[in-house]
Protein backbone atom coordinates (compact mmCIF):
# COMPACT_ATOMS: atom_id res chain seq x y z
CA UNK A 1 0.00 0.00 0.00
CA UNK A 2 1.28 3.46 -0.92
CA UNK A 3 2.06 5.74 1.99
CA UNK A 4 0.75 9.27 2.53
CA UNK A 5 1.33 11.96 5.15
CA UNK A 6 -1.39 14.42 6.14
CA UNK A 7 0.72 17.53 6.58
CA UNK A 8 -1.99 19.73 8.09
CA UNK A 9 -4.81 18.60 10.38
CA UNK A 10 -6.65 19.85 13.44
CA UNK A 11 -7.54 16.67 15.36
CA UNK A 12 -8.57 18.64 18.46
CA UNK A 13 -11.46 20.03 16.40
CA UNK A 14 -12.72 16.60 15.35
CA UNK A 15 -16.50 16.45 15.35
CA UNK A 16 -18.40 13.88 17.34
CA UNK A 17 -16.75 11.50 19.78
CA UNK A 18 -13.64 10.71 17.75
CA UNK A 19 -10.48 10.25 19.79
CA UNK A 20 -6.96 10.86 18.43
CA UNK A 21 -6.22 7.13 18.44
CA UNK A 22 -9.36 6.40 16.40
CA UNK A 23 -8.40 9.04 13.84
CA UNK A 24 -4.91 7.56 13.60
CA UNK A 25 -6.23 4.01 13.20
CA UNK A 26 -8.59 4.92 10.36
CA UNK A 27 -5.83 6.92 8.68
CA UNK A 28 -3.41 3.99 8.89
CA UNK A 29 -5.98 1.73 7.25
CA UNK A 30 -5.86 4.03 4.21
CA UNK A 31 -2.06 4.15 4.11
CA UNK A 32 -1.75 7.50 5.91
CA UNK A 33 1.27 6.84 8.10
CA UNK A 34 1.72 10.20 9.82
CA UNK A 35 -0.34 13.26 10.76
CA UNK A 36 0.86 16.75 11.62
CA UNK A 37 -1.41 18.43 14.19
CA UNK A 38 -1.32 22.18 13.64
CA UNK A 39 -1.32 24.80 16.38
CA UNK A 40 -3.54 27.86 15.98
CA UNK A 41 -3.18 29.39 19.47
CA UNK A 42 -1.35 28.71 22.71
CA UNK A 43 -3.64 25.94 24.04
CA UNK A 44 -3.95 24.17 20.68
CA UNK A 45 -0.17 24.28 20.18
CA UNK A 46 0.28 22.71 23.60
CA UNK A 47 -2.37 20.13 22.75
CA UNK A 48 -0.68 19.27 19.46
CA UNK A 49 2.68 18.87 21.19
CA UNK A 50 1.08 16.68 23.85
CA UNK A 51 -0.48 14.52 21.13
CA UNK A 52 2.89 14.13 19.43
CA UNK A 53 4.45 13.04 22.70
CA UNK A 54 1.77 10.39 23.25
CA UNK A 55 1.56 8.84 19.76
CA UNK A 56 4.42 7.83 17.47
CA UNK A 57 2.70 8.91 14.27
CA UNK A 58 1.42 12.31 15.34
CA UNK A 59 3.66 15.35 14.92
CA UNK A 60 2.97 18.93 15.96
CA UNK A 61 3.41 22.55 14.97
CA UNK A 62 3.15 25.62 17.18
CA UNK A 63 1.68 28.88 16.01
CA UNK A 64 -1.03 31.51 16.19
CA UNK A 65 -3.53 31.64 13.33
CA UNK A 66 -3.69 35.14 11.83
CA UNK A 67 -7.32 35.53 12.84
CA UNK A 68 -6.45 34.77 16.47
CA UNK A 69 -3.87 37.57 16.72
CA UNK A 70 -6.39 40.10 18.05
CA UNK A 71 -7.26 38.05 21.13
CA UNK A 72 -6.29 39.24 24.61
CA UNK A 73 -4.11 36.20 25.36
CA UNK A 74 -1.98 36.55 22.23
CA UNK A 75 1.20 37.68 24.03
CA UNK A 76 0.95 34.77 26.45
CA UNK A 77 0.27 32.41 23.55
CA UNK A 78 3.33 33.69 21.74
CA UNK A 79 5.50 32.84 24.73
CA UNK A 80 4.10 29.30 24.58
CA UNK A 81 4.85 29.01 20.87
CA UNK A 82 8.43 30.18 21.41
CA UNK A 83 8.97 27.73 24.24
CA UNK A 84 7.64 24.74 22.28
CA UNK A 85 9.77 25.65 19.26
CA UNK A 86 12.94 26.17 21.24
CA UNK A 87 12.45 22.96 23.21
CA UNK A 88 12.16 20.90 20.03
CA UNK A 89 8.61 19.80 20.79
CA UNK A 90 7.31 20.65 17.31
CA UNK A 91 8.31 20.11 13.67
CA UNK A 92 6.99 23.40 12.30
CA UNK A 93 6.10 27.02 13.08
CA UNK A 94 2.54 28.08 12.34
CA UNK A 95 0.09 28.26 11.04
CA UNK A 96 0.69 31.94 10.49
CA UNK A 97 0.12 34.43 7.71
CA UNK A 98 -2.79 36.66 6.79
CA UNK A 99 -6.48 36.19 6.08
CA UNK A 100 -8.50 38.96 4.44
CA UNK A 101 -11.45 36.69 3.63
CA UNK A 102 -12.43 35.93 7.24
CA UNK A 103 -10.80 38.95 8.84
CA UNK A 104 -11.14 38.88 12.63
CA UNK A 105 -7.89 40.77 13.26
CA UNK A 106 -6.47 43.85 11.60
CA UNK A 107 -3.99 43.34 8.79
CA UNK A 108 -1.43 45.18 10.90
CA UNK A 109 -1.86 42.69 13.78
CA UNK A 110 -1.71 39.72 11.43
CA UNK A 111 1.48 40.91 9.75
CA UNK A 112 3.12 41.74 13.08
CA UNK A 113 2.76 38.12 14.19
CA UNK A 114 3.57 36.78 10.76
CA UNK A 115 6.97 38.45 10.99
CA UNK A 116 7.45 37.08 14.52
CA UNK A 117 6.76 33.56 13.23
CA UNK A 118 9.21 34.04 10.36
CA UNK A 119 11.88 35.19 12.80
CA UNK A 120 11.28 32.21 15.09
CA UNK A 121 11.39 29.80 12.15
CA UNK A 122 14.71 31.28 11.05
CA UNK A 123 16.07 31.08 14.60
CA UNK A 124 15.08 27.44 15.15
CA UNK A 125 15.56 26.12 11.62
CA UNK A 126 11.97 24.85 11.58
CA UNK A 127 9.75 25.24 8.50
CA UNK A 128 7.09 27.94 8.56
CA UNK A 129 3.49 26.96 7.75
CA UNK A 130 1.73 29.79 5.93
CA UNK A 131 -2.00 30.49 5.79
CA UNK A 132 -2.79 32.90 2.95
CA UNK A 133 -6.36 33.84 2.12
CA UNK A 134 -6.76 36.78 -0.26
CA UNK A 135 -3.54 38.20 1.19
CA UNK A 136 -0.75 37.29 -1.22
CA UNK A 137 -0.20 40.96 -2.12
CA UNK A 138 0.78 41.56 1.51
CA UNK A 139 2.68 38.35 2.32
CA UNK A 140 4.73 37.84 -0.83
CA UNK A 141 6.59 41.19 -0.65
CA UNK A 142 7.69 40.36 2.93
CA UNK A 143 8.85 36.93 1.84
CA UNK A 144 10.58 38.31 -1.26
CA UNK A 145 12.54 40.76 0.90
CA UNK A 146 13.68 37.95 3.19
CA UNK A 147 14.59 35.77 0.23
CA UNK A 148 16.75 38.52 -1.25
CA UNK A 149 18.48 39.00 2.11
CA UNK A 150 19.03 35.38 3.12
CA UNK A 151 18.10 33.01 0.28
CA UNK A 152 15.38 30.33 0.01
CA UNK A 153 12.79 30.15 2.78
CA UNK A 154 12.08 26.85 4.52
CA UNK A 155 8.31 26.33 4.60
CA UNK A 156 4.97 25.56 2.99
CA UNK A 157 1.93 27.43 1.74
CA UNK A 158 -0.80 25.25 3.21
CA UNK A 159 -4.23 24.77 1.62
CA UNK A 160 -2.96 26.63 -1.42
CA UNK A 161 -5.59 28.84 -3.05
CA UNK A 162 -3.57 30.88 -5.54
CA UNK A 163 -2.98 30.79 -9.28
CA UNK A 164 -0.14 29.66 -11.53
CA UNK A 165 1.75 32.94 -11.14
CA UNK A 166 1.67 32.55 -7.36
CA UNK A 167 2.92 28.97 -7.64
CA UNK A 168 5.92 30.16 -9.62
CA UNK A 169 6.66 32.92 -7.10
CA UNK A 170 6.37 30.57 -4.10
CA UNK A 171 8.57 27.93 -5.72
CA UNK A 172 11.23 30.53 -6.51
CA UNK A 173 11.19 31.67 -2.88
CA UNK A 174 11.83 28.09 -1.75
CA UNK A 175 8.39 26.99 -0.60
CA UNK A 176 6.50 23.74 -0.85
CA UNK A 177 2.86 23.87 -1.99
CA UNK A 178 0.18 21.85 -0.19
CA UNK A 179 -3.28 21.05 -1.52
CA UNK A 180 -6.39 20.23 0.50
CA UNK A 181 -9.81 18.87 -0.42
CA UNK A 182 -11.00 22.05 -2.13
CA UNK A 183 -8.86 21.23 -5.18
CA UNK A 184 -11.31 18.34 -5.81
CA UNK A 185 -14.41 20.56 -5.82
CA UNK A 186 -16.27 20.72 -9.12
CA UNK A 187 -17.25 24.39 -8.93
CA UNK A 188 -15.95 26.47 -11.82
CA UNK A 189 -14.26 28.90 -9.43
CA UNK A 190 -11.74 26.17 -8.51
CA UNK A 191 -10.47 25.80 -12.09
CA UNK A 192 -7.73 28.34 -11.41
CA UNK A 193 -6.62 26.29 -8.40
CA UNK A 194 -6.57 23.09 -10.45
CA UNK A 195 -4.46 24.82 -13.11
CA UNK A 196 -2.02 25.82 -10.37
CA UNK A 197 -1.88 22.25 -9.05
CA UNK A 198 -0.85 20.95 -12.46
CA UNK A 199 2.40 22.94 -12.55
CA UNK A 200 3.80 22.37 -9.05
CA UNK A 201 7.10 20.47 -9.40
CA UNK A 202 7.07 16.92 -8.06
CA UNK A 203 9.66 17.80 -5.42
CA UNK A 204 7.56 20.64 -3.95
CA UNK A 205 4.12 18.99 -3.78
CA UNK A 206 2.36 18.15 -0.50
CA UNK A 207 -1.12 16.97 0.47
CA UNK A 208 -3.22 17.71 3.53
CA UNK A 209 -6.76 17.58 4.84
CA UNK A 210 -7.00 20.75 6.95
CA UNK A 211 -9.48 18.52 8.77
CA UNK A 212 -12.13 18.72 10.00
CA UNK A 213 -12.64 21.30 7.23
CA UNK A 214 -12.70 20.92 3.43
CA UNK A 215 -13.68 17.27 3.08
CA UNK A 216 -12.74 16.21 -0.47
CA UNK A 217 -15.08 14.75 -3.04
CA UNK A 218 -16.85 12.35 -2.65
CA UNK A 219 -17.24 13.28 1.04
CA UNK A 220 -17.92 17.00 0.64
CA UNK A 221 -20.67 18.08 3.04
CA UNK A 222 -20.16 15.11 5.38
CA UNK A 223 -21.67 15.95 8.78
CA UNK A 224 -18.65 14.66 10.69
CA UNK A 225 -16.40 16.71 8.48
CA UNK A 226 -13.02 15.78 7.10
CA UNK A 227 -10.37 13.51 8.67
CA UNK A 228 -6.80 12.43 7.82
CA UNK A 229 -7.91 9.13 6.26
CA UNK A 230 -9.56 11.17 3.49
CA UNK A 231 -6.33 12.71 2.24
CA UNK A 232 -6.13 9.70 -0.06
CA UNK A 233 -8.95 11.20 -2.16
CA UNK A 234 -7.05 14.45 -2.64
CA UNK A 235 -3.90 12.56 -3.60
CA UNK A 236 -5.80 10.43 -6.13
CA UNK A 237 -7.44 13.51 -7.61
CA UNK A 238 -4.07 15.26 -7.95
CA UNK A 239 -2.62 12.20 -9.65
CA UNK A 240 -5.39 12.23 -12.29
CA UNK A 241 -5.15 16.00 -12.67
CA UNK A 242 -1.39 15.88 -13.22
CA UNK A 243 -1.45 12.84 -15.50
CA UNK A 244 0.44 10.71 -12.99
CA UNK A 245 -0.30 7.45 -11.26
CA UNK A 246 -1.34 7.49 -7.63
CA UNK A 247 1.80 5.70 -6.45
CA UNK A 248 3.98 8.44 -7.96
CA UNK A 249 2.08 11.24 -6.22
CA UNK A 250 2.05 9.32 -2.95
CA UNK A 251 5.79 8.71 -3.13
CA UNK A 252 6.68 12.30 -3.99
CA UNK A 253 4.39 13.93 -1.42
CA UNK A 254 5.51 11.56 1.32
CA UNK A 255 9.20 12.06 0.55
CA UNK A 256 8.66 15.83 0.44
CA UNK A 257 6.87 15.85 3.79
CA UNK A 258 9.59 13.79 5.43
CA UNK A 259 12.25 16.11 4.03
CA UNK A 260 10.51 19.37 4.98
CA UNK A 261 9.42 18.36 8.48
CA UNK A 262 12.27 15.93 9.18
CA UNK A 263 9.89 13.01 9.75
CA UNK A 264 11.68 9.65 9.86
CA UNK A 265 10.32 6.49 8.28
Amino acid sequence: MSQLIDTHAHPEMARGSDQPKDILTRAAAEGVTDIIAIGICGPSSLGAARLASQYDHYYASAGIHPNRTAEEEVDQWWSTVQQLAREGAVVGIGETGADLFHQYASLEQQLEYFIKHLDLAAETGLPVIIHCRDAEDHLLPILRERFEAAGPIHGVFHCFSGDEAMVRECIELGFYISFAGNVTYKNKKFETLRAAARIVPDDRLLVETDSPFLAPEPHRGRKKGNEPAMVVHTARFLADLRGQDFETVARHTTDNARRLFKIKE
